[in-house]
Order: structure tokens, then C-alpha cells, then sequence
């Protein structure tokens, strides 16, 4: 049973999950994955060719829905279209957990007081459910498909994890 009512998901996320083959955890974590029209079109438009393209199109259960775009226009101030839409989302679904990696973008949601977490600790919650085996391979593929994080974060979420 999903632990989550409703996820969030930013492009980053998604494209790193696809990137290491762990996309289909997220309809494990939550009971509905949502996705603004900007991320999918960041992600899936084919003019675009986005690792993990092909992946995330074929998630049947990604759900696509649309922000206010009154809500969306003061964020676009400071963020790309993708985040300032799921960020909007989040505002109107109170229940949902936004994914994201984009630190400005974690920043705003901080402020505004919206539940968040990225793509490690999303790594994290599912090891700590039994979804996933080990955890520091997964850390290791997200790093060698081109995902910087900082060693400090990689000590902390294998230490959590009791790796």
C-alpha cells in the first residue's frame, strides 16, 4: 500500500529514475503521480530526445494536470516553467509530496511551507520499505548517468540507510 496520497514529480527526477530503470517506484511510494505539462514536455517532447523519454512516456500511470496559471506566473520569476508548475501544483494539493532537485526550487517550496523531498531521499524512503535491496548501488548509477551530488549528501543518505 502506497505511504504517499500524491506525488509531485519535476523533470529531474523522473529523467534520473528512468536513467536508473527505478521509475516504476514511484506508483509504490504514492497513490497517484503527477506531472505539470511543462515536465512531461521537458521530458517526453521528442524534439527534445531526454534521457529517459521513452520511459517516462510509457508510464501509464503518471497523471497530467494542469496548475492555475495565476499561480504559476509569480514563480516563473525565479524558476523554469517546470518547477514553477509543479511548485503551483503542490500549493493546490496540499497532500502531495513534491519531488524535486533543483535547489532554488527546494528553496521556494521551503518557504512556502510544501512537503518535498528529491530524488535520494525518495531512494532512501523506498530502501527503508523493502521496495529496493541495497541502496549504494543506486546512488552509484544515478552518479554515472551524470546526477552531481555532493559527497556530503551521499554520506548522510548511506549513513540513514545503514549502508
Amino acid at each position: 500500500m502506497p505511504s504517499e496520497e500524491a506525488i509531485i514529480a519535476d523533470s529531474s527526477p523522473l529523467i534520473g529514475l528512468a536513467k536508473i530503470g527505478q521509475l516504476d517506484l514511484l506508483p509504490l511510494l504514492a497513490r497517484r503521480i503527477i506531472v505539470p505539462p511543462a515536465v512531461w514536455n521537458e521530458v517526453v517532447n521528442p524534439a527534445m530526445s531526454a534521457p529517459g523519454a521513452r520511459e517516462v512516456a510509457g508510464c501509464k500511470w503518471l497523471e497530467i494536470v494542469t496548475p492555475d496559471p495565476a499561480a504559476v506566473a509569480p514563480l516563473l520569476i525565479l524558476l523554469g516553467a517546470g518547477e514553477a508548475e509543479a511548485i503551483a501544483l503542490a500549493q493546490r494539493e496540499t497532500s502531495a509530496v513534491l519531488l524535486l532537485d533543483d535547489l532554488r526550487a527546494r528553496k521556494i517550496a521551503a518557504r512556502l511551507n510544501l512537503r518535498r523531498m528529491g530524488t535520494i531521499a525518495l531512494l532512501g524512503r523506498a530502501k527503508r520499505e523493502g521496495l529496493v535491496g541495497k541502496f549504494q548501488p543506486l546512488l552509484e548509477r544515478l552518479m554515472n548517468s551524470g546526477m552531481h551530488i555532493r559527497q556530503d549528501l551521499v554520506d548522510a543518505a548511506l549513513k540513514e540507510a545503514g549502508e
